[in-house]
């Protein structure tokens, strides 16, 4: 494994909230903490809601019941509550900023907490009064603007169920995730601006409206001359004001986040009022020290897992959300680090792709940018490339800045691997299962290794486990649960010498070349050392020689055209660093690589393009069209 780049200091350690809770617990030392976290969970989980002071309106009787067998287990068993309680009501009279927002064009709103939980009061109401009822799910299709809080918070308070969906999302993926979520109710914007360019989000809700019978309503932002079903969002807002949250159990849902997969429809992840934003709040409080006071800002979108994670890591914590609504390079490439200046941002979410296209752009565009308010950058949705984590940690932060690499998913809600700032941090890794989560690297046989790549599985359930899936249970169990007995399969090939575990991919991009199994980030690291390079992906095809090949596709910088030689320098690289046996069949060039909103590198997307084979759900592409350029690239 890597060197230490970032190592603690004392007056780092003795400052860090999760080394003062570790010793109000009696447990100075953090692996005898983590330790105890999944020897005990029911100490450990009641622990979390404590620390976090939760909000009870019923306490509950028994932390956990795993009567159902470890895929369904029952946190908190007896109680209820209301997230909005703890997200928002014990803030209430503060004010503090709960939300600092900008737009694109530059235009900013400050949202203190005493006047956020008036408005979701009043929102509240409104849902009421147009007809939602506990039980009722309504579809959130707008862009990172405060309506998107408010209409999430409103939604949990009067008891219903959100489903926030991509708001690039174009007319059969919208029609896909509310018809599967039975939605009641749709809250859109009329339209919203990209590089300076309309997008308009009300055109293809009315596009859709024709196959969605459940829909009774829509509310829009920003709209004019509407007529019914569709209601302008202000009516929403003037119906009173709903002070007292609706009573629900621990385990009632309150949203349905949709998650793609390699094939077929979406799944939709279930999560509920005492899990999502208590797993969300803890990671962000152990891995990235948000505590009170601090703000979060994280380059995302409410239809992707992060934007909700954002919200709850945030309000939970009495923190404030950042909200960034826009590109993060526009309208120039300092954006990001100016939003990062402006609005004092103590924890920066950051992908690694958007830092390779930062990189590109040169180091120019980082002159006169201190990052004095930043504790850490944080990163998840994709394996590192050691040269862009150098370059954020060495460039951005100047060697000071630690980067909190997270690892999870939306069936999570949260994290499984992350770094915590007891313990030294390298480039690319983790340092540690996030407590609570107890991890296992398994061969083929189902057996621990170290040293050696294998599935990453979970052993132990946690809070904030997807609920099953909407209306899918056996889909669920398949997915997850059916490959070892007791075991939940992530999907992720991970290495680990005990100490610091590294994603090699997704298990199903793993190539395995003449018997190697190698992982595709293993060439594009080597790929993006090349000056010319900006970003790359490897994926495997079949071969009738070695069985699988490895074909690679590279993005380039600037005006660089791709050549024959630079093909040829490329293979060599990837030969010199890998061995001769497990060079790429072939590498092509392209305009871009297809990419979802969070920047996230669809490798399966690539795979299937180029094999002419059916792509599986593309919704939540930000640039489809490279699809083609893919395709056309292997006409057999």
């Amino acid at each position: 494994m890597q060197l230490s780049k970032w190592v603690p200091d004392d007056k780092t350690v003795n400052s860090i909230r999760l080394v003062q809770w570790m010793k109000e617990l009696g447990i100075p030392e953090y692996d005898a903490f983590y330790q105890k976290s999944i020897d005990e969970p029911e100490w450990f989980w009641k622990a979390v809601e404590q620390e976090l002071g939760f909000v009870w309106k019923k306490p509950y009787d028994k932390v956990l019941n795993l009567e159902n067998g470890i895929p369904h287990p029952k946190w908190y068993v007896g109680g209820e509550c209301n997230l909005i309680d703890t997200a928002l009501g014990k803030w209430a009279d503060m004010d503090r900023p709960a939300i600092e927002w900008e737009g694109e064009q530059g235009d900013s709103r400050t949202i203190s907490y005493a006047e956020l939980d008036e408005w979701v009061s009043r929102v509240a109401s409104g849902l009421q009064q147009a007809g939602i009822q506990k039980g009722d799910r309504i579809t959130l299709f707008l862009p990172m603007i405060p309506e998107a809080v408010v209409s999430i918070l409103a939604s949990a308070k009067v008891g219903a169920i959100i489903s926030p969906i991509f708001s690039g999302y174009a007319e059969e993926a919208l029609k896909t995730r509310v018809h599967a979520a039975g939605a009641k109710m749709i809250i859109t914007a009329e339209s919203f601006l990209r590089r300076g360019k309309r997008v308009d989000m009300l055109q293809t809700v009315k596009n859709a409206l024709p196959d969605l019978q459940d829909v009774e309503s829509i509310v829009v932002v920003g709209g004019k001359d509407l007529e019914a079903p569709y209601m302008d969002w202000s009516e929403l807002e003037t119906k009173g004001s709903l002070k007292e949250s609706v009573r629900m159990n621990s385990d009632d849902p309150f949203m349905l986040i949709y998650t793609s997969g390699t094939t077929g429809k979406p799944k939709g992840t279930v999560h509920t009022h005492a899990g999502f934003p208590i797993k969300a709040a803890v990671d962000a409080r152990i891995a990235m020290d948000l505590v009170e006071g601090d703000k979060l800002l994280w380059v995302t979108d409410m239809g992707w897992m992060m934007g909700p994670f954002q919200l709850f890591a945030s309000l939970m914590n009495g923190a404030t959300m950042v909200m960034y609504d826009g590109v993060p390079d526009y309208p120039e490439p300092d954006r990001l680090w100016k939003l990062a200046e402006k609005w004092n941002v103590t924890q920066l979410g950051i992908s690694p792709t958007l830092v390779r296209s930062l990189m590109a752009k040169g180091e120019g565009w980082l002159e006169g940018y201190h990052l004095r308010s930043l504790k850490v950058f944080a990163s998840t949705g994709e394996p590192w490339n050691p040269e862009p984590w150098l370059w954020l940690f060495n460039q951005a932060g100047k060697g000071k800045i630690p980067i909190i690499n997270y690892s999870g998913g939306t069936e999570i809600s949260g994290g499984i691997l992350g770094n915590v700032l007891v313990k030294p941090i390298t480039p690319v890794t983790f340092n540690t299962p996030l407590p609570g989560m107890e991890v296992k690297v398994l061969d083929e046989n189902g057996e621990p290794v170290l040293h050696k790549v294998g599935e990453l599985c979970l052993t132990r359930p946690w809070v904030g486990m997807t609920n099953g899936f909407w209306n899918e249970p056996e889909r669920y169990i398949n997915t997850y649960w059916s490959t070892y007995d007791g075991y939940w399969v992530h999907g992720d090939w991970v290495e680990t010498d005990g100490q610091f575990w590294e994603i090699k991919g997704r298990s199903d991009d793993t190539l395995n070349i003449a018997g190697k199994r190698v992982g595709p980030t293993e060439y594009e690291s080597i790929l993006v050392k090349h000056p010319d390079v900006v970003e790359a992906a490897a994926i495997g095809v079949p071969d009738s020689i070695k069985g699988e090949a490895c074909l690679c596709f590279a993005v380039l910088s600037g005006h660089i055209k791709g050549s024959k030689e630079l093909e040829e320098e490329l293979v060599h690289m990837i030969g010199q660093g890998l061995g001769k046996a497990l060079k790429p069949k072939k590498i092509y060039f392209l305009s871009d690589l297809p990419k979802t909103r969070n920047q996230k590198v669809m490798r399966r997307v690539i795979k299937s393009a180029y094999l002419q084979e059916e792509p599986g759900d593309l919704s939540s592409l930000v640039n489809p069209e490279v699809v083609e350029e893919i395709a056309h690239i292997n006409i057999f």
